[in-house]
């Protein structure tokens, strides 16, 4: 599959974890391409750590003059609101957001996120990563399957430094979504035309596959 392929396989799947009212988060990269496939029918709030609620998806009226947190010009829904960095971390960190979606570098059996520092790359920092994964209800992981040197991202074990212990909830990826448990990882739906043995070629993580596993929802390239 083309990696563009892959990142909206990815992203339209995430789309389908909004419900109405939630806050959502989402990471710079490729979570941000899952407002391009919010159903009509949802209605959520986006949160940017950068001081705002009401990020307008995209192809919404793009303000040049402001930015989302991965500094991309964006807009606002009628009704949004903007504040200072520390109230927007004080939603963070006092509950109120409902989900924050990131990409991964190292994702483990144990729910470990790593996906702030690249080996051999200057970095300027984690962001808001550290303060997400521990203040949002939920965490949901999205990154393609493989590194682009072809290893497996979903580990035993994470070696890279942590941005979380145990917060991740859920993984999904253009080859399936896993829900991450005290159990460890489980597969709880498969892409199309892909098959178990595939994933498990992919995957150095030990995971159980549900007894219920299905068809990964929404994965359609065609619009």
């Amino acid at each position: 599959m083309k990696q563009e392929d892959a990142k909206t396989v990815i992203a339209k799947r995430v789309a389908m974890e909004f419900s109405n009212g939630d806050v959502v988060n989402l990471g710079i990269g490729l979570p941000t391409l899952a407002v391009n496939h919010l159903p009509e029918e949802v209605c959520v709030v986006f949160h940017s750590e950068n001081g705002f609620v009401g990020l307008a998806p995209a192809g919404d009226d793009v303000n040049p003059n402001l930015v989302n947190a991965g500094a991309q010009p964006c807009g606002l829904i009628p009704g949004a609101a903007m504040f200072d960095s520390a109230m927007s971390f004080a939603l963070i960190r006092g509950g109120h957001v409902d989900m924050t979606v990131l990409g991964g570098l190292q994702v483990d059996e144990e729910g470990n996120l790593a996906n702030w520092t690249i080996p051999g790359k200057l970095i300027p920092g984690m962001g808001g990563a550290m303060d997400l994964v521990v203040g949002a209800k939920r965490v949901i992981v999205a990154m393609e399957h493989r590194s682009k040197d072809g290893s497996p991202k979903i580990l035993k074990k994470c070696t890279l430094p942590l941005t979380g212990k145990g917060v991740v909830n859920m993984i999904i990826t253009e080859l399936g979504v896993f829900s991450v448990g005290q159990e460890g990882l489980m597969l709880e739906e498969i892409m199309p035309g892909i098959t178990l043995e595939e994933i498990q070629l992919a995957t150095e993580a030990e995971f159980s596959v549900s007894p219920a596993v299905k068809n990964m929802k929404n994965c359609r390239l065609e619009e």
